[in-house]
């Protein structure tokens, strides 16, 4: 197999590079280790999407002390983004720059929100995102949205109406979803449930369907990447990878690992060889290192005597403590909606007996608190022979709490007496970013500021490793926009050579 330009991995970033590469002309092939999801009865299933774990790969990681465990990700077309909540939040201009948190330094960016702007641009239109701009403070400048924001169902306008008499200033989520074409699919919402042509924007249904209308791209799936080789120059020289069970071996003239950020970083430390002892794309030590996953919580908000009657729900969100409102006047985080917990969901996830998980569900607002992560070397991906082990070591969390305890409050105020809430553990993969960062100095960042690995002229990394930081809110947009940015260096530099 041969190609211009091969992709491993099809999730948001992979899908989206093959996307703006594919009118090149170039010959690409993208490896996929999964294969199509299929529409049945169990993708609109509460029980075999958060119970039984029906799509989840059944792969497990390992802890520093040996403990296996789930990581819940999705190895199909188009990744985790075929059950992701569909919000396409761009980082806030302040998220490109140096931030002091409670829990430590937020580091500044190698390049300025403005580099990325006209990215976001396309990636919203792209994805056809629904949105209202500058309803909020930390919303940066850009063009209206492409379509008019997902609507409020009446309670969630009463809920808003609520927060804003509290002095806060909800706004409706940026959403990658055409709520009339999922709702055809069955009646659901959409966040967590996969995605099988129903409305939901994902790497599969935008990004893979928009780069196979051209001849010039091919999409092999089953294929799972094993290792990278290379030439004594430093040169991809061959992707080794399985398919039916059978070693089979790819070259092409550049190389992109788009496998996720746990996987990406597995995949550069697997491939170690004489000339590269520590892996791949390794010279500063820092490849699976600084492993972020959002600090995120649940929490449902209710009244015993008033029922509430949502069905999707996921249209709105507070960033009023974002930027300055803890200790300090720190960052606490981003607020937003979930999919509306149902009966048979919170059944699902948590011992709660039927009819007391019916009386819950009937009356909560259930709401998606996200802090931000901050970069540690000590945070990690590493390999035991082909076992990926993670050392996950959060960071501050005093401000997760600190904004768990502040919305409570605001909740409480806003009518809403009771207030519950469950933070997510590592079985739930909240925005897995950071282990392959980019930056100037090669000492210090194993891609430069193009996501080409500094030691290897023809590797790429485009997905959530590249990233920095984490921020405090959904990175999909992000990912989508950083893979357009370097799709036009490739097609620029590599391609038109």
């Amino acid at each position: 197999m041969d190609a211009d330009v091969l992709i491993i991995g099809s999730g948001m970033g992979g899908a989206t590079l093959a996307a703006a590469l594919a009118p090149t002309g170039a010959r690409i092939v993208i490896l996929e280790r999964g294969e199509r999801l299929q529409k049945s009865p169990q993708t609109r299933d509460p029980f075999s999407v958060f119970k039984f774990g029906t799509f989840r790969s059944g792969e497990t990681w390992e802890t520093p002390d040996g403990k296996a465990f789930d990581p819940g990700n999705y190895y199909m077309v188009g990744g985790n983004s075929k059950f992701y909540g569909a919000v396409m939040f761009r980082y806030r201009r302040e998220d490109f720059g140096e931030i002091t948190h409670l829990g430590g330094t937020s580091p500044a960016w190698p390049v300025p929100y403005e580099s990325f702007a006209p990215w976001y641009d396309e990636a919203e239109r792209m994805y056809e995102v629904r949105g209202q701009r500058g309803m909020e403070a930390t919303d940066p400048d850009g063009p209206a949205y492409p379509y008019a924001a997902v609507p409020h169902e009446p309670a969630i306008a009463d809920a808003a109406k609520r927060l804003a008499a509290q002095g806060l200033t909800p706004a409706s989520l940026p959403l990658a979803v055409d709520l009339d074409a999922w709702l055809k699919g069955g009646q659901t919402g959409w966040d967590g449930f996969p995605n099988t042509g129903d409305g939901k924007k994902d790497a599969e249904s935008t990004g893979i369907a928009k780069a196979l209308e051209h001849a010039n791209v091919t999409l092999e799936t089953g294929c799972r990447v094993t290792r990278l080789t290379t030439n004594s120059d430093g040169r991809v020289s061959g992707v080794e990878f399985e398919k039916n069970g059978a070693g089979q071996t790819a070259t092409a003239k550049v190389v992109v690992l788009s496998a996720g950020a746990v996987n990406s970083a597995a995949l550069l430390l697997k491939s170690a060889n004489d000339n590269f002892p520590t892996g791949l794309a390794n010279r500063s030590d820092q490849v699976g290192r600084n492993f972020m996953n959002h600090n995120c919580t649940a929490m449902m908000a209710l009244h015993p005597l008033r029922k509430v009657s949502t069905l999707y729900q996921k249209t709105l969100y507070l960033n009023d403590f974002y930027l300055a409102s803890g200790e300090g006047n720190s960052p606490l985080g981003n607020i937003q909606l979930l999919g509306k917990i149902t009966p048979d969901i919170l059944r699902c996830v948590s011992p709660v007996p039927g009819f007391a998980a019916r009386w819950i569900a009937e009356r909560s607002i259930d709401w998606y608190l996200m802090s931000e992560d901050l970069p540690s070397p000590d945070s990690r991906v590493t390999v035991k022979g082909e076992r990926i082990v993670l050392n996950w070591e959060r960071t501050n969390w005093d401000a997760h709490e600190a904004l768990i305890k502040r919305f409570k409050s605001v909740l409480k105020k806003a009518g809403y007496p009771i207030v519950l809430h469950q933070s997510f553990d590592r079985s739930t993969p909240s925005h897995q970013c950071g282990t392959v960062r980019f930056g100037e100095n090669p000492d210090r960042a194993p891609l430069n500021l193009n996501c080409r690995a500094h030691q290897h002229e023809n590797l790429y990394v485009v997905d959530a490793s590249f990233l920095p930081t984490s921020a405090a809110v959904n990175p999909a947009l992000t990912i989508a926009a950083n893979a357009l940015r370097v799709a036009n260096h490739i097609a620029t530099t590599e391609l038109a050579a």
